[in-house]
């Protein structure tokens, strides 16, 4: 295996994680382990551990079971949550068996090419941004911002080169901005999904089981809103989870207050 391409593919899955939300080390050593990647999730119930192993392998050598056996060793070890096995190969039946039975997440050299496109997006446009600006920066005459047309939602486009269309975008520029920063907060989820969860309960029914109501309509909310947020499986279930964990409890102890108080 050569080093170069192992360290590659340790800085491809940091960056991705980076991006994500984690906060990361690669090679991260231990008394008696070293893992290519250990990333940490900071949540409002704690730090969530994430361990990494890249496998820079041939086509024909497949993963095997020793591979995910030292890995749960390694999460034990760190009291890491979930386990990431990715490699440029495949994994033979008998690893991807106990992956699924053990909650072990694989990804093959097919998962790392998906990977690849999904988070390139992002980055090539900021490139092609900042070049952009950089060759008109002393156009006095351009009225066009770059980084206000080059944004997916339609709410912050504008008419290029009108002033009229730049004054109409800023206020939903704010309130798109605004949004997103109480979305991205997992305080912010847990508020949302409590209040809308309270409200389409209580228009539903008023009955004996708007309780189980408010439970339900939590637990779609809180994988709902973050999927279509984060598009990223991992931080989905691992935000998904804190919200509707949060949000249970709170209706635990108003369930509680209702009936003993």
């Amino acid at each position: 295996m050569s080093e170069l391409e192992k360290k590659r593919l340790v800085d491809f899955v940091a960056k991705i994680m980076e991006q994500s939300g984690f906060k990361v080390q690669t090679n991260y050593r231990t008394s008696k382990y070293i893992v290519d990647v250990y990333g940490v999730l900071p949540t409002v119930l704690g730090d969530i551990g994430v361990v990494v192993a890249c496998k820079n392998y041939e086509d024909r050598w497949k993963v095997g079971m020793e591979v995910l056996k030292d890995m749960e060793m390694t999460a034990k070890a760190l009291q890491a949550s979930k386990i990431v096995i990715i490699t440029t190969s495949d994994f033979s039946p008998n690893a991807v068996s106990y992956a699924e039975r053990r909650g072990i997440k694989l990804i093959d050299k097919d998962g790392i090419m998906a990977l690849a496109k999904q988070f390139s997006k992002k980055p090539e446009s900021n490139e092609n941004t900042n070049n952009y600006t950089e060759v008109t920066e002393d156009n006095e005459d351009e009225d066009y911002n770059p980084s206000k047309s080059t944004g997916s939602s339609f709410m912050s486009r504008g008419k290029r080169g009108s002033l009229a269309g730049k004054t109409r975008s800023e206020a939903p520029d704010k309130f798109e901005a605004w949004f997103k920063a109480i979305l991205s907060s997992t305080i912010g989820l847990i508020i949302i999904v409590l209040a809308l969860s309270y409200i389409l309960s209580s228009l539903i029914s008023s009955g004996p089981i708007v309780g189980i109501l408010r439970i339900l309509f939590a637990a779609i909310l809180s994988y709902g809103i973050v999927i279509a947020v984060e598009r990223d499986l991992m931080v989905t279930l691992i935000k998904g989870s804190t919200v509707f964990f949060v949000t249970l409890i709170v209706y635990i102890a108003l369930i509680f207050y209702q009936t003993f108080i």
